[in-house]
């Protein structure tokens, strides 16, 4: 290490040891940031010192939830420096660097916005590119733009580097082809595919020539098994898939994972289609970087959910059940889950604004909540934006007698809870930053751990 490196280093580590002292958050970002003003090259050396490289992953949904199954895959016989925090911009991912000075290898969750300067620094391994949806427009702009600039990102990765896709998403399976040695997975089910596109499908017109592509099999949203009938762009070849799903109910989906070592059934521990694809991500860069097929069965089957993504927290004789919404795609799977699952008769939604959430708040109104509200018998809106989510749910046929309006989260958690008999659980449905909020509050009464803290 040079002196210049060490002396940045020593500043940004004695920074987080005064933000933990200081009790602001266990200095999750403030080390990286300081070190990211000092000197943005020193990420680049961090990076280059771990002694099995980085392994990245991007998406719009469910990065968080793939890069804790790769973590679950991984870590046994690996030390890893990961940001479970899910900080995940630049400043979070020179944090993680910081602080696992020992670590083998890097398993970092990246931000879709600054996944290009991440990767020009750390120069991954291996990076795992999951899907794009539609998602705070006021921040990203519509999805093309970011898939132009992965695109272009992608094409500035070593040589050495295996680019892992979702082969499903036209935007992102895509890169399948036009670089050597790409890993595309995928879902090969045709029996769980929608009827049709959902009316938020975001990725209905062939990249390449701008016709509507017709559709064997569409699984979440726009992803799925697709073709373009006028010039022939389609869904690449899948290396890894799952086959063979069964859905039991909110506990676990099972599936047949076939990847190029071999084919293994899988139970896992959470529902969906979208963590069956979450756990097809992982999957395929776990096995890219070396792992065998045993331990990837083995950890996708031992994994427990990242916070807000499906969680369950007990409180007293009750429990609550957390599952964040944040976009359309992303919510329209989480009320089909529910659905599946048998529609609970009370629900806790909370919707804010915050710049993490997006401040444009219309994207309630493409999502398909009619019929959760048609089996919901007393719902509350809570967040800064709870006014507007209630006339959403009225006009999406909720009776205004079902409706209560708590914009506080603290007050909403506690009236859902008095609503919940003893034994009974509340399906909690917030937003990113409400989620956070949540979080706290669990962590003040005692219910959980700061997720950070979590071992």
């Amino acid at each position: 290490m040079s002196a210049r490196l060490a002396v940045e280093t020593f500043a940004a580590r004695a920074a987080a040891r005064l933000s933990r002292l200081a009790g602001t958050g266990g200095g999750t970002t403030l080390p990286g940031k300081l070190l990211w003003k000092l000197d943005p090259g020193a990420i680049d050396a961090l990076a280059s010192r771990l002694p099995q490289g980085i392994a990245v992953v991007s998406a719009t949904n469910g990065k968080t939830t793939t890069t804790a199954m790769a973590a679950e895959i991984l870590s046994p016989g690996r030390r890893l420096a990961w940001n479970r925090s899910g900080a995940n911009l630049v400043s979070g991912v020179a944090s993680t660097l910081l602080a696992e000075r020992d670590a083998d290898l890097g398993l970092l969750e990246v931000d879709e916005g600054a996944l290009p300067e991440v990767a020009r620094r750390v120069r991954p391994r291996a990076l795992l590119l999951g899907n794009l949806f539609r998602d705070q427009l006021d921040r990203y702009g519509e999805l093309e733009h970011i898939a132009e600039r992965w695109r272009a990102a992608t094409a500035q990765l070593p040589a050495a580097t295996t680019l892992v896709v979702n082969g499903d998403d036209p935007q992102v399976g895509d890169l399948a082809h036009e670089r050597v040695g790409a890993v595309a997975f995928g879902i090969d089910d045709p029996r769980h595919a929608r009827p049709a596109l959902q009316h938020a499908a975001d990725s209905r017109y062939c990249i390449r020539c701008g016709h509507p592509y017709e559709f064997a099999a569409a699984y979440v949203g726009h992803l799925g098994d697709y073709r373009c009938p006028a010039c022939g762009h389609a869904r690449p070849a899948l290396q890894v898939r799952a086959r063979e799903i069964e859905l039991h109910g909110l506990e676990a989906a099972s599936f047949l994972l076939e990847t190029p070592a071999g084919a293994t059934r899988v139970r896992l521990p959470l529902p969906g289609l979208y963590n069956v694809y979450n756990a097809l991500g992982a999957a395929a860069l776990a096995e890219a970087l070396g792992a065998p097929l045993d331990e990837i069965r083995a950890g996708l089957e031992r994994f427990g959910a990242a916070f807000g993504r499906f969680e369950r927290i007990s409180s007293g004789d009750k429990t609550i059940l957390v599952l964040l919404i944040k976009n359309p795609a992303g919510a329209n799977e989480v009320v089909q889950t529910l659905l599946e699952g048998g529609a609970p008769s009370l629900l806790l939604v909370a919707l804010n604004d915050a710049i993490a959430d997006g401040k444009d708040v219309s994207w309630i109104w493409d999502v398909d909540l009619e019929p959760l509200l048609a089996r919901t018998e007393k719902l509350i809106a809570s967040g800064d934006r709870a006014a507007e989510l209630g006339v959403r749910c009225v006009y999406g046929g909720l009776r205004e007698a079902a409706l209560e309006v708590e914009p506080s989260l603290a007050s909403a958690l506690d009236r859902g809870l008095d609503l919940t008999p003893a034994g009974g659980e509340l399906v909690v449905l917030p937003t990113y930053t409400a989620m956070l909020a949540l979080q706290r509050i669990a962590t003040e009464r005692g219910l959980t751990r700061p997720y950070w803290d979590r071992a």
